[in-house]
């Protein structure tokens, strides 16, 4: 059946109204990125030829790459501003402290770990913060850890893509949902290489009322934080164990 030319005309400017407003979904999201600091002014991440020397044991950093700013208007989602960070200077040492103790198990790494405070390291800082960082903590590989937590709010098609140093991790949300997603990408600073990458990932589904909306948004930011630190930990042993079977089979 054909619709009316005045009925198609409303349409197609309610739909008008409707992007430009945001209709589509809303999220609001915190986030950093590890390709954003090491690579500022790259489209994507340069990889080195160089191969990196290691002598055991290693001297190893840990630190949270800075925080972003919004992301740029034209996405798939409406994002609204980036609000406050969901974990504290304080939860991310406490973070930091719990990843490093699994770092500390093997022999070829040595003791003790050098966790790194966030106001060492500067938004698009890139491989001269790094180097930074090595002169003042002696370290030669570093752990830096990255995050993005999205929480939907709106009716609508509620993906979120997050670029990582291997590709894009798409998040997949529900009405009320949170969901969060740790990197922990690992560097060997003289030789600018990534020696390996271990993920951690949370989702959890919404199931609050508008009524404690915002509380419960609040308790579900920080369980997808600790969700996606565990997940994070577990796959990190398994990197950490074929990094030392790599280090045992090449000179």
């Amino acid at each position: 059946m054909d619709i009316p030319i005045k009925s198609r005309f409303f349409l197609i400017v309610v739909a008008s109204l409707c992007v430009l407003a945001g209709c589509s979904t809303a999220t609001t999201r915190t986030h950093s990125s590890v390709v954003q600091y090491l690579y500022p002014d790259k489209e994507e991440p340069v990889e080195t030829s160089t191969v990196p020397t290691l002598t055991p044991p290693v001297k190893v950093g840990i630190a949270f790459v800075p925080e972003l700013m919004p992301l740029r208007s034209g996405k798939q989602l409406a994002i609204q501003p980036q609000k406050a960070s969901p974990i504290t200077e304080q939860e991310k040492m406490a973070l930091l402290k719990e990843i490093s103790d699994d770092f500390t198990k093997y022999p070829f790494i040595s003791k003790p770990i050098e966790i790194i405070p966030s106001q060492y390291l500067t938004p698009g800082g890139s491989f001269r913060n790094l180097d930074q960082i090595r002169s003042m903590y002696g370290v030669d590989i570093i752990a830096l850890l990255s995050y993005d937590q999205a929480q939907f709010t709106d009716e609508g098609f509620l993906t979120l893509t997050y670029w990582t140093l291997v590709g894009a991790y798409v998040v997949k949300g529900e009405k009320n949902s949170t969901s969060t997603m740790m990197d922990t990408a690992v560097y060997h600073i003289p030789s600018r290489k990534m020696l390996f990458r271990a993920p951690g990932v949370s989702n959890i589904k919404g199931s609050s009322t508008p009524v404690n909306l915002s509380e419960q948004l609040r308790e579900d930011a920080h369980k997808g934080f600790k969700e996606a630190a565990a997940n994070l930990i577990e796959n990190l042993h398994t990197q950490l164990q074929l990094f030392r079977d790599r280090m045992k089979s090449l000179p």
